[in-house]
């Protein structure tokens, strides 16, 4: 099974692959709340239980890596810090859990890989989303009441493209 992950400090979303590419779950771990996540270690500790109860026998696991670069007016160094040092820490759990080292594929080559251009102007998670919509039967969104999709859905989209890249790159090295 192949295990895609987009890693965040809000919420992050997972998608598990078998290897024909179907769908076996999707899902995501909502890390928002602060009352029970106050700090990084606690949101840690949750994903690295949430890790070890995926009952499944993961062989590949594929993440899209923190942030490495410095956006003006976007991201402040702080948060781009913490999003590092987190992603290295669930990164760590998923080498501990499965004993596979992860594979790092930065999000627009993952997008490249899946088939998905994005429009110069335009939001990269929006079209990622009506992409998978569009083609894939398996997955779903669910609405907020004013019609757009819950936040969450563009984490769990992230992982799955995230997922299936990966696929593409097993699939190159048996070329």
């Amino acid at each position: 099974m192949i295990l895609g992950l987009d890693i965040s400090t809000s919420i992050t979303g997972y998608t598990i692959l078998n290897p024909e590419g179907e769908i076996v779950k999707i899902g995501h771990w909502d890390l928002r709340n602060k009352k029970y996540f106050p700090d990084l270690f606690s949101k840690a500790k949750f994903i690295k239980n949430s890790l070890s109860d995926l009952d499944y026998k993961i062989n590949h696991v594929f993440i899209e890596p923190a942030l490495n670069m410095f956006m003006m007016g976007r991201s402040s160094a702080h948060t781009i810090s913490t999003l590092i040092k987190f992603n290295g820490i669930i990164s760590w759990m998923c080498y501990e859990q499965f004993g596979i080292e992860p594979e790092f594929i930065p999000a627009i080559s993952a997008r490249k890989k899946c088939g998905i251009s994005i429009k110069r102007g335009t939001k990269a998670k929006e079209q990622v989303m009506a992409f998978l919509l569009d083609n894939e039967p398996n997955f779903h969104v669910e609405l907020t009441k004013n019609g757009n999709p819950k936040p969450y859905c563009y984490d769990e989209a992230d992982s799955l493209i995230i997922a299936r890249a990966g696929i593409e790159c097993l699939k190159s090295k048996l070329k």
